[in-house]
């Protein structure tokens, strides 16, 4: 889990932060701890203030999302990105140098080269090493994203817990938290189905090195790929409400607000 941390740049205190999300006002003695910049006061009520999104972001990330909606899930690539991560390459330069592979570096490069490569995310594809590159039926780049992503795919099912905290506090708190949830889940599985032994830290290994191996992964993934498929949806509906409200509201930014400054604090 403490990779969640370091892969995503939001500490647990900001997880923890609870916000209620666009459209729910907030009375009584409360000022917001923590992204104070998006709220507004209207003298009696506090709520978050739809024209301090970030658009140009906001855009990106409903580009994604509904890009990754609509496309059809593939199932095929059984986790063989993180062993692209390590082909051809000695072991004291293997990518998460602490922990030990369950093969041989020779093993490892026979099940890439036997399996294949079929990955479809660029931050999973921008770790493969120089050899496994031109190997990868595709090849995923930051500007074509939004046409790259599909719904199948672990690491794509885990960045809806990015997407959910980029737009903190404008989405409710119990969907970060289901998306991060997920994501927990997800990585689990993620590096499970990797040539690493993690059993000391009590993983068993999905052995995608054999045919059962691969049937469980490929399960594993349909059943992510099915509660993210629900997420996602409540991240466009929310996100594309945060959208309509910034476009159809016509005051300026800083307009009605509270004209008291409030000191801007995060754990994050």
């Amino acid at each position: 889990m403490d990779f969640l941390f370091d892969y995503y740049p939001y500490s647990p205190g900001r997880l923890g932060t609870w916000h209620p999300g666009l459209g729910v006002r907030l009375e009584g003695d409360w000022e917001p701890s923590s992204n104070a910049h998006a709220y507004a006061h209207d003298g009696t009520t506090w709520g978050v203030d739809p024209l301090t999104v970030d658009r140009v972001r906001l855009a990106l990330a409903l580009g994604i999302l509904r890009g990754t909606q609509g496309r059809a899930p593939q199932h095929s690539c059984f986790g063989m990105h993180e062993w692209a991560m390590v082909y051809r390459t000695s072991p004291s330069d293997v990518r998460h140098e602490s922990e030990s592979l369950r093969l041989s570096p020779t093993e490892v490069a026979s099940v890439v080269d036997s399996v294949g490569l079929r990955c479809t995310h660029i931050d999973a594809f921008r770790f493969f090493t120089a050899e496994a590159e031109p190997l990868n039926e595709h090849t995923p780049t930051r500007a074509r994203q939004a046409n790259d992503e599909q719904p199948g795919c672990i690491h794509t099912n885990m960045d809806l817990y990015k997407y959910a905290m980029w737009f903190q506090p404008y989405i409710p708190g119990n969907l970060i938290v289901d998306c991060f949830e997920l994501a927990v889940y997800a990585r689990e599985i993620d590096m499970r189905a990797s040539p690493y032994d993690l059993e000391h830290l009590g993983y068993a290994p999905i052995a995608v090195e054999t045919i059962d191996g691969r049937r469980e992964y490929a399960s594993t993934q349909r059943d992510i790929a099915a509660r993210a498929d629900s997420l996602r949806q409540r991240l466009i509906t929310g996100l594309t409400a945060v959208d309509t409200a910034a476009s159809a509201s016509t005051r300026h930014p800083a307009a009605n607000r509270d004209a008291t400054p409030i000191a801007a604090t995060s754990a994050g």
